[in-house]
C-alpha cells in the first residue's frame, strides 16, 4: 500500500474490536533527527513528536503533512494537551514548559516558563485543563496554572529525580514517581502528601559502577479505577551498558500493595505503559530488543508481543482504540494499528 493509502487507512475509524495479534505497522514517517518522545492530541487529528534536534515534529495523519514546531535548547521529552486539544504544552530539558497552539498553520509558543533548575521530565493536565503538573532532576514536583502560566504549588516530598507526574481521573489527587522507585500521592488542593507507593523494584543500585538506575518512567490507572501500573526495569547487571529487563508493577489502588508484577523474557525497558478501554495493558519496550507487550491484569508474562523494526523510546494509545504511535531511534515515527490489514 502507498504512503497515502496507508495514512487514509490509519484515520479511518474502528470497525471492529482491537486484536493485538493483528498488530503491524501501518504508516512510518522519517524524519532528519531521531526521536524521544510521542502523542496523539486528544482530537485524534495530529500525532506530536519531540527529536534530538531540538524540535517537536506535527504530522496530520490523515494527509501526512508536516510542521515543525522550534522554541526549545534541548531534548522535549514532555507533552501534554488540554482536554480540548486547542493547546500543546512541552517540557524540555532545559527545564523550560511551553505553551503551543496545537493545530495553528505554523505553531509558536504563546506563553514559557523556567519551570525547573535541570530536566523537565514529565508533565501532566488535570481533567478540567485547569492545571499542568511538572517534574524533574531537581527532585520537585510544579503546579501551573494553565490559564497564565503561573506557579500553584511546590511538592518536595522527593528524594530525588522526579520521572513521571499523573493526576487521577477525579482530579483530587495527583501522583509522583522518581529514580527510587516511590510513587507519592499528593492532595492537589493544599499540595498535602497522602501516601506512598512502593516500587523500589524498580531502581537498580549497581556498585561496581556507582549508578543508580531506574525509576519509574511511566505510570497509569486502569479503566475501572482499581489498580495503579509503573513501568519501568530491573535485574541492571551493567546499566551502563544497557543490560536490564523490563518490568511493570501493578499496584492495588486501595492498599497500595502490589498485586502483580509482569516481567517479560526481554532485555529492554519499559518505558510506558498505557491501559486499552478493553482492560489490557499496552507497554512500550525499547533498547536491543524494542517491541510493543500487551498483557492481562492477572497474568505476569504478556500473552502477545509485535517485534517493533528499531528502538523505541515512547508510545501512545489513539483515543480509537486501534493506533498506537512509537517514537523510534532510526528517525521514524510508526503508527501500528491492532487489527487486520486491509486487502
Amino acid at each position: 500500500m502507498s504512503d497515502a493509502g496507508q495514512q487514509q487507512a490509519a484515520q479511518q475509524p474502528a470497525a471492529q474490536k482491537p486484536d493485538p495479534a493483528q498488530t503491524h505497522v501501518a504508516v512510518e514517517w522519517k524524519y532528519t533527527s531521531p526521536f524521544v518522545s510521542c502523542r496523539f492530541d486528544p482530537t485524534g487529528r495530529f500525532v506530536f513528536a519531540g527529536a534530538q534536534d531540538m524540535t517537536v515534529q506535527r504530522w496530520e495523519i490523515a494527509s501526512g503533512a508536516n510542521v515543525s514546531l522550534t522554541g526549545h535548547s534541548s531534548w522535549v521529552w514532555a507533552l501534554g494537551f488540554s482536554p480540548d486539544g486547542q493547546t500543546l504544552y512541552t517540557g524540555g530539558y532545559e527545564g523550560r514548559l511551553s505553551w503551543w497552539p496545537a493545530a495553528a498553520e505554523k505553531p509558536e509558543p504563546s506563553r514559557s516558563v523556567e519551570a525547573h533548575n535541570g530536566w523537565l521530565r514529565g508533565l501532566a493536565v488535570s481533567p478540567d485543563g485547569r492545571l499542568i503538573a511538572t517534574c524533574g532532576n531537581d527532585n520537585l514536583v510544579k503546579l501551573w496554572n494553565a490559564a497564565d502560566g503561573a506557579l500553584v504549588q511546590t511538592m518536595s516530598g522527593h528524594a530525588a529525580n522526579v520521572f513521571s507526574v499523573l493526576f487521577h481521573p477525579t482530579g483530587q489527587w495527583l501522583l509522583s514517581a522518581d529514580l527510587m522507585g516511590q510513587v507519592h500521592q499528593w492532595e492537589v488542593a493544599g499540595g498535602k502528601l497522602v501516601r506512598t507507593f512502593d516500587a523500589k523494584e524498580l531502581h537498580t543500585y549497581e556498585g561496581g559502577q556507582a549508578v543508580h538506575y531506574g525509576g519509574v518512567r511511566s505510570m497509569a490507572l486502569s479503566p475501572d479505577g482499581k489498580s495503579l501500573a509503573c513501568s519501568g526495569l530491573h535485574k541492571a547487571t551493567n546499566p551502563l551498558g544497557a543490560v536490564q529487563d523490563p518490568l511493570v508493577m501493578e499496584f492495588d489502588w486501595e492498599s497500595a500493595k502490589t498485586r502483580i508484577a509482569h516481567a517479560p523474557d526481554a532485555k529492554n525497558i519499559a518505558w510506558r505503559v498505557v491501559y486499552h478501554p478493553e482492560g489490557f495493558l499496552i507497554v512500550c519496550g525499547g533498547g536491543t530488543n524494542p517491541m510493543l507487550l500487551f498483557f492481562k491484569q492477572d497474568q505476569d508474562k504478556e500473552f502477545f508481543r509485535f517485534v517493533l523494526p528499531n528502538t523505541a523510546r515512547d508510545m501512545d494509545l489513539h483515543r480509537d482504540g486501534i493506533q498506537i504511535v512509537t517514537a523510534h531511534f532510526d528517525n521514524h515515527v510508526r503508527i501500528c494499528r491492532m487489527m487486520a490489514k486491509p486487502a
